[in-house]
């Protein structure tokens, strides 16, 4: 059973590194587009738009480019979508020290598909510490609900790997949820797999929700499982189902675990489905076609939405259509974040109730 800590000020913290996406517009590709959108992002943050966009209090715990004209337009950002910071103010240290990461990226359009190019050299979040923050006032006298951690962030870098360690035994000593969406990279964990393998065990250890596919299970932990390539979504919802029973076993700390379920059909279709595992019981939410805007961020979306539905103190049956629903809400923006307007426009999407609302 999920025991929520109450009168916290924070309904959602994260740990992250905040930077900027640009996407060309009209779904062009980069390489022959000259006009491109840029919004402030991170795979994090994205996860809690969802409670902040809902009236809920979120926080991200970060770090910023002192007197970056770049880091003002993200704390700008991050304002407007109702979400706290903190972070110390870093240097710059000269033109080749420290910026926010960029994330370039195209949406893709029919079977051109979408690409993304990280390009994060000096990035100023890869120096995250647990010291850089007053966590006693944050965990204990403010209070956190849930942490949400993911592997992204968990894996950029060594000193970031530590934070979130102790970020997560910070959450367990003041009663504090921790959300663990593994979110594996490959380019993030070559020539530190051992390192890394340690650390994420030991924060799923601590997690008490943990969000992450089977390869995700199987490349982050070491669990065995069947290769998940070629099958078709029945197949995918059996072998998940097996891999999680293995996975429940080890850490038997996390009461929740959940994926979504994708089947590419163009870059403008996928079917979308999402399973999940709560007190014991499967929820399937059945794979049904959606429209596709941008599908960066879906994944997040789909966190975001879970964790409120956990947050309401709704059945969890609830948090798994919510969290369907929000996915697709992200999918449907050019943004990486669903920005829902209310609960009520959430519950239409999973009805499929697309008629104007007056």
């Amino acid at each position: 059973m999920i025991n929520l800590k109450t009168n916290c000020k924070y309904a959602v913290a994260c740990p992250t590194s905040m930077g900027l996406r640009i996407t060309p517009v009209d779904r062009m590709a980069v390489q022959n587009s000259n006009m491109f959108y840029l919004q402030a992002t991170s795979a994090e943050s994205n996860v809690l738009n969802i409670a902040s966009s809902l009236g809920r209090e979120c926080l991200v715990l970060t770090k910023f480019v002192e007197g970056s004209p770049l880091a003002d337009l993200i704390k700008r950002q991050l304002r407007a979508r109702n979400i706290r910071f903190e972070g110390l103010e870093v240097p710059q240290g000269g033109p080749w020290g420290y910026r926010h990461q960029f994330n370039i990226a195209d949406s893709g359009f029919g079977l051109h598909a979408a690409r993304v190019w990280n390009d994060r050299a000096g990035e100023v979040g890869r120096t995250l510490s647990m010291q850089d923050f007053e966590i006693d006032r944050i965990f204990g006298a403010e209070g956190i609900a849930i942490l949400h951690i993911s592997g992204l962030i968990a894996a950029m870098s060594e000193d970031t790997t530590k934070c979130c360690l102790a970020l997560a035994r910070a959450a367990k000593k003041y009663g504090t949820l921790v959300s663990f969406d593994l979110n594996y990279r490959a380019t993030f964990w070559k020539g530190r797999e051992a390192e890394l393998s340690n650390a994420f065990h030991e924060i799923a250890a601590c997690a008490d929700i943990l969000v992450g596919n089977e390869e995700d299970f199987q490349l982050c932990l070491g669990f065995q499982g069947p290769e998940t390539g070629g099958k078709g979504l029945s197949e995918k919802i059996d072998s998940f189902q097996a891999m999680i029973t293995q996975v429940k076993d080890k850490y038997s700390n996390a009461k929740v675990f959940a994926t979504t379920l994708r089947e590419v059909i163009s870059a403008n279709l996928n079917n979308w489905g999402a399973i999940m595992l709560a007190d014991g019981q499967w929820f399937v939410e059945e794979p049904r076609p959606i429209d596709i805007l941008d599908r960066i961020g879906g994944g997040d979306g789909f966190t975001g939405g879970l964790l409120y539905g956990i947050l309401q103190g709704w059945e969890p049956e609830k948090w798994l259509q919510f969290g369907w629903a929000t996915g697709v809400l992200a999918a449907s923006s050019l943004n990486d974040f669903a920005e829902p307007a209310d609960e009520k426009q959430v519950w239409a999407i999973y009805a499929g109730n697309a008629r104007v609302q007056r």
